[in-house]
């Protein structure tokens, strides 16, 4: 009886059997077992091999005997590197129909990550499945899908499978693996599906926002079929608020953009940061740097002087545009408050050109104070349109959240 289990806590020790399949092992048999199972646990898998082999001489086995051995065999072989003996020694038990359900799924996962070492995908992939369906779902499982899948072209598949992850992550509050979303967009690229893509960057940027995962979907953002050019300023916008904005091109055309558009305010920010970098101000286009940083300041200031005349001017129009033209301007000088006020005064008043980019601006407006951030998001996510403005206003409020 202890040489029994003795034999039972080496073969269980080695992930061999369960206690049921070890009470009825001969000792002639059960020694050589033991002594594999001591052997595999101090790292010597050759050496257990050839007590396997010992046991697997004896005359008579039983049917159980024998699916020990087998198990016991496939465990030491595996170690040991040798992946052809391991292989047809853990098939020999899966065929056995001895196996309880969750044996057969450790099995069937062992055989399919053996397969996928010796490059027999096709062997990998059916065991994989047999695993699957036995009810394996460890996360190295679900990689070695992946991986075959991405082997066979399969990208449909993989797409397929990741979406599922990342929607069951959401679904049961927590944020889906970095891993899990790059697969997917991954495989959302080599498929041509790039609105997918897109919604999968969003999610990137969303959860792990690093510069790069920005960097990329800002750089797919104008390419959108009907993206608006009136946006440039928004996506180079974003760019800099994202750390993906530092050439000195970039910082000339945001700052003249800003200016082309009536937020000096905002463009003399930008000349600023860019003087601030040594983007600007350097080099053999240093005298224009600062012909455009003398044009923001006289602008600004000529703006700020005239403030109280527009506001008034606006407030008396029959339309709601010049309210949220001017409300626009007061948030990039830094008055969000009361641009935002007027903003929502312009919308209330109705007759606008474009309605949603409206919304846009003044979820820009509310994300500047902290107190109206969380309904900056909702106004944001809010915005409508297939020509840029809800692309806009979604990654607005994903940073707003931030």
């Amino acid at each position: 009886m202890k040489s029994l289990r003795a034999l039972t806590l080496a073969l269980m020790a080695a992930g061999c059997l369960t206690l049921a399949h070890a009470q009825n092992v001969r000792p002639e048999v059960g020694k050589p077992l033991q002594q594999a199972g001591e052997l595999l646990r101090a790292g010597k898998a050759k050496d257990a091999l050839a007590k396997v082999r010992e046991a697997d001489a004896v005359g008579g086995k039983s049917a159980q005997e024998q699916l020990m051995i087998d198990r016991m065999r496939g465990s030491a072989a595996q170690r040991a590197g040798d992946n052809a003996t391991a292989a047809q020694a853990f098939e020999s038990a899966y065929n056995s129909g001895k196996l309880g359900g969750g044996e057969q799924a450790q099995v069937a996962e062992s055989l399919a990550f053996i397969y996928s070492q010796m490059r027999d995908n096709a062997k990998a992939t059916q065991w994989l499945n047999r695993a699957l369906q036995a009810g394996a779902n460890s996360a190295q499982l679900k990689q070695l899908q992946s991986y075959l899948q991405g082997q066979s072209g399969d990208y449909a598949s993989i797409a397929r499978d990741s979406a599922a992850a990342v929607a069951a992550a959401e679904q049961a509050g927590r944020r889906p693996s970095e891993d899990e979303l790059l697969r997917l967009q991954d495989a959302q690229q080599r498929t041509n599906a790039n609105a997918a893509q897109s919604a999968t960057l969003e999610k990137l940027v969303a959860y792990y926002p690093k510069r790069e995962y920005w960097s990329v979907l800002l750089g797919r953002l104008p390419r959108k079929p009907g993206f608006s050019d009136r946006f440039a300023i928004d996506v180079m916008r974003l760019k800099l608020a994202t750390g993906n904005l530092s050439k000195t091109e970039e910082f000339m055309e945001l700052a003249q953009l800003s200016l082309q558009g009536g937020y000096p305010a905002e463009a003399k920010t930008i000349v600023e940061k860019g003087f601030a970098s040594g983007a600007l101000g350097t080099g053999a286009e240093a005298e224009r740097h600062k012909r455009l940083r003398d044009l923001a300041n006289k602008q600004d200031a000529e703006v700020r002087a005239g403030t109280d005349k527009e506001i008034a001017a606006a407030q008396a129009t029959k339309d709601g545009n010049a309210l949220v033209q001017v409300g626009t301007v007061l948030a990039s000088m830094g008055q969000a408050e009361q641009g935002a006020s007027l903003i929502e005064q312009g919308i209330a008043k109705g007759s606008l050109k474009r309605p949603e980019d409206a919304k846009l601006r003044l979820g820009q407006a509310l994300a500047q104070n902290p107190k109206t951030r969380a309904k900056a998001q909702h106004t944001l996510r809010s915005v409508q349109g297939s020509d840029g403005a809800a692309d806009v206003g979604r990654l607005y409020a994903i940073l707003a959240g931030q």
